[in-house]
């Protein structure tokens, strides 16, 4: 079953990873985000040994996006991100696992401070 766990964030300044930019995340002690640094990376690599990921991929800044809309019987465009909303798709996974729990804590290896994940199935992926 295919996934997509989407990182939503908003780093000031923007980078990546988004945790290092995310004052929530700064303002931990250097040994819990050592920690959870550490526990990220064991995650990630299991799911590349266990040939799980299909594709990740960081994405630029919102200020340089484009967002295409249906306008008067054509497309329009103006400057993104999409929404005034405080966080935008910093980056996303696409894994192949065995079922939703799999997915599911492969996504909790992402949950930190200041950031939210989502993950949803991708679709004709049962």
């Amino acid at each position: 079953m295919k996934y997509v766990v989407l990182i939503h964030s908003n780093p000031q300044p923007w980078g990546h990873p988004t945790t290092d930019f995310v004052a929530e995340h700064q303002a931990l002690p250097a040994e819990q985000r050592e920690s959870m640094g550490q526990a990220w990376e064991k995650a990630f690599a299991e799911v590349q040994e266990r040939g799980e990921l299909v594709h990740a991929e960081a994405l630029g800044a919102p200020g340089d996006s484009s967002v295409y809309r249906w306008q008067d019987g054509r497309p329009t465009v103006t400057d993104g991100p999409y929404s005034e909303a405080k966080e935008v798709i910093a980056g996303f996974f696409v894994v192949d696992v065995e079922s939703r729990e799999r997915a599911e804590a492969f996504a909790a290896a992402f949950a930190g401070p200041g950031e939210t994940i989502e993950l949803r199935p991708c679709m004709g992926s049962d």
